[in-house]
């Protein structure tokens, strides 16, 4: 069973993964030089696939020896992307080409759907009164974030409309093995492919 955590910055994910889930932890992660968008949208997007199915490699890892596995934040990511195409941060190729990418690794199971997904919902007030009050966490582009909140909202629930059942809008006291079947779309590319024809046009 692989489990995703998931919500606005600040929403609390780091620390309930911290104290609910430390044994079968994929923490987030990012690659030591992140790659120059502005370079060219197809070299990006490949860097960051790469690194994204590093992460849900090591969540299929987990998943084997201990039969559980939770990511902080998702491995596909796709969303951060649609989300900044939402919000007119970057140009349709970024989005495109990144989609692109992410489809083949599905196709090759290299990323996957995971079994559940459990979104924190928060408004964006709330999520600053909490950065501001947690001096441990520098949050970068804590208010680029912010600005993207509403589109990882309806990211999620696109996905929840897609595959009923595997999104829970909370952070459970405790992981939710008991109530949680493995998802059959797993590595699916025609529910993939529906998913992202139900999301919703830009915005602006």
């Amino acid at each position: 069973m692989i489990v995703v955590v998931e919500g606005i910055s600040a929403a609390g994910k780091t620390t309930w993964c911290r104290h609910h889930a430390t044994q079968y932890l994929i923490k987030e992660s990012y690659p030591e030089k992140r790659p120059d968008r502005q370079a060219g949208p197809g070299e990006a997007a490949r860097i960051w696939t790469d690194w994204n199915c590093r992460r849900w490699s090591d969540a299929v890892a987990m998943e084997r020896d201990q039969g559980v596995a939770v990511c902080d934040t998702d491995p596909l990511k796709l969303h951060f992307m649609w989300a900044m195409w939402q919000i007119g941060e970057v140009a349709e190729p970024h989005w495109t080409a990144q989609l692109k990418f992410t489809r083949q690794a599905l196709y090759n199971q290299r990323l996957g759907f995971a079994d559940r997904y459990l979104f924190k919902k928060m408004s964006p007030d709330v999520a600053q009164a909490q950065r501001d009050h947690d001096a441990s966490r520098s949050r970068p582009n804590f208010d680029l974030h912010l600005r993207l909140s509403s589109s990882l909202v309806d990211w999620y629930e696109t996905l929840a409309d897609t595959m009923p059942g595997l999104v829970r809008w909370e952070l459970p006291e405790g992981l939710p093995i008991t109530d949680t079947k493995t998802n059959p779309f797993r590595y699916d590319v025609a529910m993939f492919d529906r998913f992202v024809e139900m999301l919703p046009r830009p915005r602006r």
